[in-house]
C-alpha cells in the first residue's frame, strides 16, 4: 500500500522534468471575437435551428436552447481513461467539451458567437477532485462549425 502512494510523486517528479516550458499563448479579446463570431444577413428565425443542428451534427447534445434569449448550451459525450496509469494512481480522468452559442440580431444582420470549452476533471479514490477548464481556441474547430451553421442557413433559405 505504501508503493501505491508514493508512485503518483514519483511519476509526476519525473513528468514535470521532462516537459519544456511552454510559454502560455495569450490572446485579445478581439481577437478571441473574431475566431469565435460571425455575421449572417439571415434572419435570427434561420440561424437559430441552424446552429442547434450543427451541434446535434457535431455530435453534442443541447442541454438548454431558448430563442427568447439567443442562448443555446450543449456539451459532448463524456470520455473515462482507463488506462494503467490512472488505475496505478487511484484515478478517474473524464473529458468533456461544452459549448454554447449566442445569436442576436444587431441591425438587420444576425450575430452568431460560439464558444467551445475543454472540460477535465479527475477524482480519486480518496474522493478528492480537480477540474480543469480550458478554452478551445483552435480557429479550425471553429471554422468547421460556421460552415455546418452556413449550409443549415443555405437549406433553411430556400
Amino acid at each position: 500500500m505504501r508503493y501505491r502512494l508514493l508512485l503518483p510523486f514519483l511519476l509526476a517528479a519525473a513528468v514535470s522534468a521532462c516537459a519544456p516550458a511552454m510559454p502560455p499563448q495569450i490572446q485579445t479579446p478581439l481577437a478571441i471575437q473574431s475566431i469565435q463570431s460571425r455575421e449572417y444577413e439571415a434572419s435570427r428565425d434561420i440561424v437559430f435551428p441552424s446552429v442547434i443542428s450543427m451541434f446535434q451534427d457535431l455530435g453534442y447534445i443541447i442541454t438548454n436552447a431558448d430563442m427568447a434569449t439567443g442562448l443555446i448550451s450543449a456539451e459532448s459525450a463524456a470520455q473515462s481513461s482507463d488506462d494503467f496509469e490512472s488505475f496505478l494512481m487511484g484515478q478517474t480522468k473524464v473529458s468533456q467539451t461544452k459549448a454554447t452559442g449566442f445569436v442576436e440580431t444587431i441591425g438587420t444582420m444576425t450575430r452568431l458567437r460560439l464558444n467551445f470549452v475543454e472540460i477535465n476533471q479527475t477524482s480519486t479514490d480518496y474522493g478528492q477532485t480537480d477540474r480543469h477548464d480550458t478554452p478551445i481556441m483552435n480557429p479550425g474547430l471553429y471554422q468547421n462549425a460556421f460552415s455546418r451553421v452556413e449550409n443549415g442557413i443555405f437549406l433553411r433559405s430556400e
